[in-house]
């Protein structure tokens, strides 16, 4: 459509209103633009909605763009109180002066418009809208088709992040394009005295690219200068963009004040760079660089971490950690897990800095790639895993290499029937420790009968075991792991079989509980499993350890984890539960479990020779409860009582309240007895408070504590707080973490105190506090997120 054409004057005062009102009728008019008025429709009124039934017509708020014919130009609006002009040369509006073209817009008190040239001189309270950014000021000289021009004392605003900002001059370059003259730029939505800004001699800013571009640039936070650099990016919109991150300052009782500033490389949309300088003022400085990459047939992660130079070790410390998958299609599939650091005391003194908060000292690290294969019923493994120890941990054994297949297939006729084939070579880096090749087969067969009343499901399974060992370790006391009878063989067979009957009753009924209706079903259960005797004192302890016993374990075959041993049996376990559920939702508000196991015959079996039978005639009794009230009430209950000593062996007793997002409060207690299997043998009696509350409309107080009270002292403990302001956060913690032992086997303790700032609409990076603090309170909340962007087209102009 040709460009709309004015008289040259209009001398009677009353054709003004005929002729504004043309202009707002040919603005409404469908082929030019969309009405004006759907603009400022939002939320589920901006959807398209039915007018009556599904052939009916449907609404179609949104605007949209229509793309002006190849060889056409786009239509020109001015509208003002009063215009005068030329035809076909220029015109001039004044009064609620405007020029309109596609998505740009020029508003002013005064607008001269030649058509020859396209440029547009606006005086007085001039605005200028493209594309949804916003620019005002006294004066501004634009050409209209290409919207490029300047402005001088602009005051600027992009809906897509909310920032803004203000300079002596803008350039506009095109529709996407705008350089600012000592200027500033923030995300705060206050008028003026916003909490942070940048402060730069000039910006470049480009929303096709969402990026800002500082030179000279100084970050301000209430007033105070506290980041400056020659060039800084930014983001201007909530896309990845390169560019330093937010700065992490912390104090360690191993390495003193530290000050880490990551920086990010954006190279591609799926592929990412971050180098991390960690100034240490007690070790020195430490780089840290992560890559990332993502495909759709592989992806993974790789870091390395440097230290020269350790001030207190004097030696070059380092760590690398590779992560890779790869998917080469047909079912096959392959990947890699390699981590190692330079030293026993690394992740002691360096490796809990990086994006987290360790509770512990990790000593083991896995060295481990593998190809697998998965189709139907087929799962295949093949790997080559090995570890580095740390000490004071005792080295595992490595497969160099394990081959492992797995077939199973369910519901043939009702059976369910599969077998397990593994083949490893075992070695440790133990001077003279048993080493040597196994070979597995354990094949089952189960069937099933399910009705809605009851289950029954019988089960035959055979374990076949092959080893050929090539060294034998001697000189160990009996009872201890590791210790073989003497005159072991080096090449032996194992094979045992094993029968279960695993059957069960479900019973229902409605009841009223505190006027609130439920369904409480019934559900005893029996399950019993045989199997014969057969010595395996010659078999060595490749991968193979103890059971928990629980409720997880007490319904399954084998009192061992791994195929080193198995366990004979000739017992029957007993247990009982009941449910209430909410009929209307299904949903679960209380669970009752009790179950204990009777032995007909003692377990001989035992994870090394020489060990004490255990002759009891049952196991002891397991109990536990979960319930869940309403406000956000909930409570989980586990017990485990030796009826014969009258013992509680142990307890895990555990209460959360959640009222509403953000509130909640667990309180947990743990006790396990010293003669009870634990993981350092020793008696646990431990009690434990996490919680994250509101202390006003904006702080939030977070803290967790976990004290042992046979021994008197602080396992680990965090106290920190968080702070939530329009346009930016901050958070502090302060943790006393288990940090490993020491020589003497005692435990040691670390402390650290960590602070993030976070600009909202700059960066949104955690730089470990939140993830310290998701980590150490169950269900922890981060506070209320930047509301979404705006879109181009909000408050149309």
């Amino acid at each position: 459509m040709p460009p709309r054409q004015f008289p040259i004057s209009i001398t009677k005062r009353h054709a003004l209103p005929r002729r504004r009102r043309l202009v707002a009728a040919l603005l409404a008019a469908p082929g030019l633009m969309p009405a004006l008025a759907h603009a400022q429709l939002a939320g589920a009124a901006a959807e398209p909605q039915p007018l009556d039934g599904p052939g009916s017509l449907r609404l179609a708020p949104q605007l949209e763009e229509r793309p002006v014919t190849p060889g056409d130009q786009p239509a020109t609006f001015l509208l003002g109180d009063k215009a005068t002009g030329t035809t076909d040369e220029d015109m001039s509006a004044k009064g609620s002066a405007e020029v309109r073209r596609n998505v740009s817009v020029i508003k002013s008190d005064a607008l001269h418009y030649d058509q020859d040239t396209d440029m547009a001189d606006a005086y007085g309270n001039v605005r200028i809208i493209s594309n949804g950014n916003t620019f005002a000021g006294p004066e501004a000289h634009m050409s209209v088709e290409a919207n490029e021009g300047y402005m001088t004392n602009p005051k600027y605003r992009f809906n897509l992040s909310g920032g803004s900002g203000s300079a002596e001059r803008v350039d506009l370059l095109n529709n996407e394009q705008a350089r600012v003259d000592h200027g500033t730029y923030t995300a705060c939505s206050c008028e003026s005295d916003p909490a942070w800004y940048i402060k730069g001699t000039s910006f470049d800013f480009d929303t096709g690219a969402d990026e800002g571009v500082a030179h000279n640039g100084v970050l301000f936070f209430q007033g105070v200068p506290i980041v400056a650099s020659p060039w800084l990016s930014f983001p201007l919109s909530g896309d990845r963009r390169s560019g330093l991150l937010p700065p992490t300052f912390s104090l360690s009782s191993t390495t003193g004040f530290e000050a880490i500033i990551p920086y990010y490389f954006n190279i591609a949309p799926n592929r990412d760079l971050t180098v991390t300088p960690r100034l240490m003022t007690r070790r020195g400085v430490q780089t840290a660089a992560t890559y990332r990459y993502l495909s759709p047939t592989y992806s993974g992660t790789i870091t390395g971490e440097f230290l020269p130079d350790d001030r207190q070790t004097h030696t070059n410390r380092y760590a690398l950690y590779i992560q890779h998958q790869q998917n080469f299609g047909g079912g096959f599939a392959g990947y890699v897990n390699y981590n190692k650091v330079s030293d026993n005391q690394y992740p002691e003194d360096l490796g809990n800095a990086f994006n987290q908060f360790l509770n512990g000292t990790q000593l083991l690290y896995q060295q481990e790639a593998g190809v697998t294969y998965n189709n139907g019923p087929w799962s295949v493994l093949a790997r080559e895993q090995r570890w580095q120890t740390l000490q004071p941990s005792v080295p595992p054994y490595a497969r160099e290499p394990q081959l492992n297949v797995q077939y199973h297939k369910y519901n043939v006729g009702g059976f369910d029937f599969g077998a397990e084939a593994d083949y490893t070579r075992f070695t440790i880096t133990q001077d003279g420790a048993t080493q040597g090749q196994r070979f597995v087969f354990n094949p089952y067969l189960s069937y099933s009968v399910n009705a809605p009343g009851y289950f029954v499901t019988p089960k035959v399974q055979w374990h076949f075991a092959s080893y050929d060992l090539s060294n034998i370790q001697t000189g160990l006391q009996p009872g201890t792991i590791g210790f073989l009878p003497p005159n072991e063989p080096k090449n032996f067979t194992e094979s045992i079989p094993t029968l279960s009957f695993d059957t069960g009753l479900i019973f229902d009924r409605s009841v009223t509980v505190f006027g609130q209706d439920y369904i409480q079903t019934l559900e005893p259960r029996l399950y019993y499993v045989y199997t014969p005797y057969h010595n395996q004192d010659f078999a060595p302890i490749f991968d193979t350890a103890e059971a928990d016993f629980g409720l997880a374990e007490i319904y399954t075959p084998n009192t061992f984890v791994g195929n080193d041993r198995i366990a004979d049996a000739n017992r029957l376990t007993a247990g009982l539960t009941t449910r209430f559920i909410n009929p209307a939702t299904g949903d679960e508000r209380a669970r009752f479990v009790i179950a204990q196991q009777y032995y007909f015959q003692s377990q001989r079996v035992t994870i090394t020779p020489g060990t004490s039978l255990d002759q009891a005639k049952h196991s002891d009794l397991i109990a536990g409860a979960s319930v869940k009230l309403g406000a956000g009430f909930a409570s989980e209950t586990a017990f485990q009582y030796n009826a014969d000593n009258n013992q509680l062996v142990r307890s895990s007793i555990g209460f959360s309240f959640s009222p509403a997002v953000r509130e909640v409060v667990n309180v947990g207690y743990r006790y396990t007895r010293q003669n009870a299997t634990t993981l350092v043998n020793e008696p646990i009696n431990q009690i434990l408070f996490s919680a994250q509350w509101p202390l006003t409309l904006r702080l939030y107080g977070v803290a967790r504590v976990n004290y042992d009270l046979a021994s008197h002292r602080l396992v680990d403990g965090l106290v920190g707080f968080q702070y939530d302001a329009d346009c930016w956060q901050f958070g502090f913690g302060m943790q006393r973490y288990a940090n490993g032992v020491t020589t003497t086997g005692q435990s040691a303790s670390g402390t650290r105190v960590l602070a993030q700032l976070t600009f909202k609409g700059l960066s949104n990076v955690d730089n470990g506090l939140v993830t310290a603090f998701r980590s150490s309170v169950q269900g922890y909340q981060t506070p209320p997120p930047a509301p979404p962007p705006l879109a181009r087209f909000t408050n149309y102009e």
